[in-house]
């Protein structure tokens, strides 16, 4: 951080305030089985900058832990590291793939490592925390299924429209 002006931490705290804020505005399909997380767009961001890695896992581990406080994340506090966890990974992963200079690979790779570390990840969070008796490869793939698709429609859909407007006029490039 030796590096880091005030101006890259300002951006950090908005990506962060951002993605919590969206994700508490829609808190009651944000967490649980069904996610649908319209903040889960923003894991696009790691391919223009790599500001937004903190960016988005802070604010991730903040809405988990507001939504544990106010008892609208039924997972609770583990969330806050195991979902914070699932998005560093995912967005460490979208940065790299984001270097591509073909558009067409970034438009179908980018969103990807979001969908999947969360369906692994969180899938296997919530089915830890809530799987009752002896069928947890099932519940696993019913969970890892159920997470991977909201993340799917919100990465693919509005994440793919947010990268098209970032990259229209180079709006990136005034916002990095």
């Amino acid at each position: 951080m030796k590096n880091w002006s005030t101006n890259k931490l300002v951006k950090v705290a908005m990506i962060a305030a951002i993605y919590a804020v969206l994700t508490l505005v829609v808190a009651p399909i944000a967490y649980g089985q069904l996610q649908f997380r319209v903040s889960e767009m923003l894991t696009v961001l790691p391919a223009f900058s790599s500001l937004a890695v903190p960016g988005l896992t802070i604010g991730c581990c903040i809405a988990n832990l507001v939504g544990a406080v106010t008892g609208m994340n039924p997972t609770g506090y583990i969330d806050a590291i195991v979902g914070s966890v699932a998005t560093l990974i995912a967005a460490a992963i979208s940065m790299q793939i984001g270097k591509s200079h073909n558009k067409w690979v970034r438009y179908l790779l980018v969103p990807l490592p979001p969908v999947l570390a969360n369906a692994v990840i969180v899938g296997l969070e919530l089915t830890i925390l809530f799987s009752e008796g002896g069928a947890f490869w099932a519940t696993y793939a019913a969970m890892a299924l159920s997470v991977g698709i909201g993340e799917l429609v919100v990465c693919y859909v509005l994440g793919i429209i947010l990268m098209r407007v970032l990259e229209k006029n180079d709006l990136y490039k005034k916002i990095f």
